[in-house]
């Protein structure tokens, strides 16, 4: 005895029995009940929504006669008298179903069309469903326009399609459309758990989830898979049956994904997809997956009222949820989403797996924190926004000490100032300057302390220099004048150019030697890999053309002293210090910083000329 699929054995009859159409319903049910008919409809969306059960209620609703037997067009077909069981079964007459996929010539449609001048044989009205409409030939279409758009009152056409766009629009002028959406996924799985009650077969609700998940908004596909499941189950709906049946990926995977990401723990990263690769499970079911987690995480972080407590994985979405910050889950779900793209570049998907896991470590915000300040990152980080958020007190502190540290006393400005009255200067802030060391000055002034005088110019004392970056001397050595001297030339010529320039301005010039026709330069470079040969011969032709004569290079490896670039830094760096002590030691400078206590020269903001 063979049974029936569930597909087909649980097919709605009515439109009470339809799910996750109901805008459908609605209107089809109102035209009905109104009597408000159109001669053709067109029903439009993916596999397994409903579309050919819409067209069979729809004949149903137009033939049904009752029990009795004088029933009229209804939106309740009693689905027990002759027309009905006869629709349900396939029998009717007066119902004609085509597959336009295979039946897509001018020479099927004209065959139906001259059936259409007969009125109905048993039934009130003939109704033609064209399956697969978009598969019709253009002759085809133009065949059908004319008796479509005028057929005789007796007649209703339902055309279904998963392809719209492909239909002509002098078909989709003559009709009314309706779209029927892809179902919930809460929709399905609450309606495979009253198919299971009807069977009466026993069925964990995470794998209630996984089919319904699996199945795409399509009510078929969950019913097929749903018989498979309970095929490879022996009877029963198992999650971890489901699991392994569907390829899907256990959230113990995904939880130590996060985890490991959390604690930047790479190696724990590499373990999970070493066991992923040994399970055979999907890297694209992997960052679907992850994407799921993070997306659970996203709403808990930011509305956790909206957390669904039916949900047997709340409590481990929400300790998930508190071991990343906000910013840094939204940052990980858009990794993941872009990195199922990337899985078809990578030379295996799980190595680009890998590297999309390893990613999500280099961007994360807590490593910057760890290298700036030194410290490890507080524990429970979902309170938090991010590292730039971490660090803004501590770096406003630090600030707000240097800048105070760095503030210079003033310098007496003449000598006739000595014996003058000391003015008394006003707490006022400069309109130009919104002071992050006003904490500083909060916290080390009064709240009803008296005006602050400013110190006489006549017993200032001299201005403290300014901190400045040490840099080591270098020495004044002739060989690496001539040599820096060269590259100049070199490079202001275009003849050194990319890594051979490079090069050149790494090398620390050791000796030269004077031959015959020519010279012989022996550089010492720290870098491996500017020692090539093509860079030394390219170097040395340079050298050539310039000395006009022939030029040997011979390079060595070792620490580089005083060579062109390091000479250029130093350089650079002594005007520098020239532009900063010239600003710190002007009169008007000095006038200002005394007369404005919270004044100070923003670091950075001075460049020589």
């Amino acid at each position: 005895m063979s049974s029936m699929v569930l597909a087909r054995k649980y097919r709605p009859h009515s439109f009470e029995a339809m799910v996750g159409q109901g805008h459908v319903v609605q209107a089809l049910s109102n035209a009905l009940t109104q009597q408000r008919l159109h001669h053709a409809y067109l029903f439009t969306g993916t596999r397994g929504v409903g579309k050919t059960t819409v067209s069979r209620i729809l004949a149903k609703s137009l033939n049904c006669v009752g029990l009795d037997g004088r029933g009229g067009i209804t939106a309740r077909p009693c689905g027990q008298c002759q027309p009905c069981c006869d629709i349900d079964s396939g029998r009717f007459v007066d119902y004609v179903e085509l597959d336009a996929a295979s039946n897509r010539g001018v020479d099927e449609i004209s065959q139906l069309l001259d059936q259409s001048v007969y009125k109905p044989v048993v039934g009130r009205f003939k109704v033609y469903m064209i399956d697969e409409v978009h598969m019709l030939t253009n002759h085809a279409f133009n065949a059908m326009l004319k008796t479509l758009e005028e057929p005789p009152d007796y007649l209703k056409f339902v055309l279904a399609t998963t392809d719209p766009q492909k239909v002509p629009v002098t078909v989709l002028s003559r009709c009314l459309q309706f779209n029927l959406r892809p179902m919930a996924m809460q929709t399905v799985q609450d309606h495979l758990q009253q198919v299971m009650a009807s069977e009466a077969i026993s069925a964990e609700p995470g794998a209630l989830s996984l089919l319904a998940r699996a199945a795409r908004g399509s009510m078929r596909d969950a019913l097929s898979l749903t018989d498979q499941a309970i095929a490879f189950g022996g009877g029963a709906l198992l999650e971890v049956n489901v699991r392994l049946m569907l390829g899907a990926v256990d959230r113990q995977h995904i939880q130590k994904i996060i985890e490991s990401v959390s604690a930047s723990d790479g190696a724990g990263l590499v373990a999970a997809v070493d066991t992923l690769r040994e399970l055979g499970l999907s890297a694209s079911g992997t960052l679907e997956e992850l994407a799921t987690a993070l997306q659970r995480m996203a709403v808990i972080q930011a509305v956790p009222q909206a957390v669904d407590g039916s949900d047997p994985d709340a409590a481990l979405w929400q300790s998930l949820a508190a071991l990343l910050a906000p910013d840094e889950t939204q940052l990980f779900y858009s990794l993941a989403l872009q990195g199922r793209a990337e899985l078809a570049l990578a030379p295996d998907e799980y190595s680009g797996l890998l590297m999309l896991l390893l990613r999500l470590l280099a961007f994360k915000p807590t490593q910057a924190v760890q290298h700036v300040g030194d410290r490890a990152p507080p524990s429970p980080k979902a309170e938090g926004s991010g590292a730039a958020n971490r660090l803004a007190p501590e770096l406003t502190v630090q600030k707000a000490a240097k800048a105070v540290a760095a503030r210079p006393i003033a310098q007496p400005v003449a000598p006739k100032l000595v014996s003058a009255p000391v003015p008394k200067v006003s707490q006022g802030i400069p309109p130009w300057e919104v002071l992050p060391d006003q904490a500083y000055e909060a916290g080390n002034a009064e709240p009803d302390s008296p005006p602050v005088e400013a110190p006489s110019p006549s017993l200032a004392e001299p201005p403290a220099p300014p901190e400045q970056p040490v840099v080591a001397a270098l020495p004044d050595d002739p060989l690496s004048a001539r040599w820096a001297q060269l590259v100049a030339q070199m490079a202001a010529r275009n003849s050194i150019t990319a890594l051979v320039r490079e090069l050149a301005m790494q090398a620390q010039c050791l000796a030269t030697i004077e031959e015959a026709g020519g010279s012989r330069w022996q550089l010492r470079v720290e870098r491996e890999s500017l020692r090539g040969e093509m860079h030394r011969e390219r170097l040395a032709q340079a050298l050539s053309q310039l000395l006009e004569h022939t030029a040997v290079i011979e390079l060595e490896g070792g620490a580089a002293v005083n060579t062109p670039a390091q000479r250029d830094q130093a350089t650079r760096e002594r005007r520098q210090r020239a532009a900063e002590d010239l600003i710190q030691r002007d009169p008007l400078v000095i006038s200002v910083l005394a007369q404005y206590p919270g004044a100070r020269i923003v670091a950075g903001s001075i460049r020589p000329l």
